[in-house]
């Protein structure tokens, strides 16, 4: 197990330098910052030199990259161009996207899984039909109609919940926030796991379980829930990664000063070391993810062993 961990872990330096070289370039492709920074008039030739020279932009583009990755080792993520240091908006965003994160993956984890074991084991009747059909409605829709439809009902009609998370961004204010953000996620997950559910009721290791005469609680706990969760595991640990870079949309909604909230901000002001400094944090994210569903699959499966 050490030294699969140890190669995965090598294998992850070739793609984050290649995932962040693809991530800056695509950047500082979308247009040129000092313009956006300058606003709708163009600044004048003096102080647009100021500028470049300020922020490390008139040195050619291979050489912003191998600056900004020998800075980004020392913790230095640059400067976003209203002076604050990018490392200080992470501090304040990425904590309030992190328990929304852990929000969503809760709902997914517990109502994904139970609806999909539930109708899973009851496929072709009418409670599975009527989940296919309710999930099916979920992905159709788009995140920003479901989160304004609610916040709309709950929040304004009905006044049961706030309209817009406070700045502390609680954890109880975050429950529909985290619901809508995970919606769409939650809907594949009962999908897959009814699919997987349903496969597996008819593999040859369940119907001699049921033959030894085991309970039907441990046939479905110990030997169907834990086979049929590999590629359920698989999704939500990809899914992790998604859910906090792809929340702009649910954050602006609800007015959320999260990683979407500035990553949104930083694509709208042309600020490049902000959109790069959040992105390379999350393709970590994603790194580590899949290697902790890597790992999460020798538990699940005690016939997978890493040599």
């Amino acid at each position: 197990m050490g030294r699969y961990v140890i190669r995965r872990l090598l294998q992850m330096i070739p793609v984050f330098f290649g995932a962040t070289l693809l991530i800056f370039l695509m950047v500082n492709v979308m247009g040129d910052p000092i313009a956006g920074l300058c606003g709708e008039r163009a600044c004048d030739p003096a102080t647009e030199a100021q500028l470049r020279r300020e922020f490390g932009l008139d040195k050619p583009l291979w050489q912003q990259y191998l600056t900004y990755m020998g800075n980004l080792f020392t913790g230095d993520f640059g400067t976003a161009f209203n002076g604050q240091p990018v490392i200080e908006l992470m501090a304040d965003a990425f904590p309030v996207t992190i328990r929304l994160t852990l929000v969503a993956i809760v709902f997914e984890i517990i109502i994904g899984i139970s609806l999909g074991v539930v109708t899973g084991l009851r496929r072709g009747r009418p409670v599975d039909t009527s989940v296919l059909v309710l999930t099916l409605v979920v992905i159709s829709v788009p995140t920003f109609v479901t989160g304004l439809l609610l916040q709309l009902l709950l929040g304004v009609k009905w006044d049961l919940i706030r309209p817009a998370v406070s700045p502390e961004a609680p954890l109880d204010e975050l429950i529909l926030p985290g619901l809508v953000l995970a919606s769409v996620s939650l809907a594949y997950v009962t999908r897959l796991t009814r699919t997987s559910i349903a496969e597996n009721t008819r593999s040859d290791y369940v119907r001699t379980a049921k033959a030894k005469g085991l309970p039907r609680r441990r046939v479905i706990s110990k030997h169907l829930l834990r086979n049929s969760l590999i590629p359920v595991v698989t999704f939500i640990g990809t899914d992790i990664g998604a859910l906090m870079g792809g929340a702009i949309v649910t954050e602006r909604i609800f007015n959320i000063h999260g990683v979407g909230f500035q990553l949104y901000q930083g694509i709208v002001r042309q600020s490049s070391q902000t959109v790069v400094g959040f992105v390379t944090v999350l393709v970590l994210v994603f790194l580590l993810a899949n290697l902790l569903v890597d790992l999460l699959y020798a538990v699940l499966d005690p016939r997978i062993r890493y040599a």
